[in-house]
């Protein structure tokens, strides 16, 4: 290494300080998940150490964003769980307030669908994890079995 390179990597790790440790944190995020043993999903440690951070800064909508396009079928179970349990935990501080209720086809895939009228029954979609729905998207309550309401106190 030349002096010229230590300074460089010195300046880039004063504007950034924070950058080598997210990589740092998520690095070994994966190397623990790793050592686990089964099937490893893509990005399932990298998609829950971002929403932490994303929530941390507040940005709700951004941390289950983060969760947006990971295939339960390619974690393992214990790693679907973890996932679910991070999700629906963000879920909860999202949309409680809103009467929203979740609704769980399998492991690791759920939605949160919130009441748009009362007197038809139909719900909208405003969260998904792991499932084809798309936020925006009506269902109706009749066709939904195992729906519960979002803000009870079991996942």
């Amino acid at each position: 290494m030349t002096t010229a390179t230590v300074r460089l990597d010195d300046r880039v790790a004063a504007q950034r300080p924070d950058r080598r440790l997210e990589e740092l944190a998520g690095r070994m995020i994966d190397a623990l998940l790793a050592s686990i043993g089964g099937r490893r999903g893509p990005g399932v440690a990298r998609a829950v150490h971002d929403a932490r951070r994303l929530r941390q800064a507040g940005d709700l909508d951004g941390a289950l964003a983060a969760f947006s396009g990971l295939d339960p079928a390619d974690a393992s179970e214990s790693e679907a769980r973890w996932m679910f349990g991070e999700w629906v935990g963000l879920a909860r501080r999202r949309f409680a307030g809103r009467g929203a209720a979740v609704y769980s086809p399998g492991t690791g895939r759920a939605a949160v669908l919130a009441p748009i009228d009362r007197v038809d029954g139909m719900l909208q979609v405003v969260a998904v994890l792991g499932m084809r729905w798309q936020p925006g998207q009506r269902i109706s309550r009749r066709s939904l079995r195992g729906l519960r309401p979002l803000a009870g106190g079991s996942s």
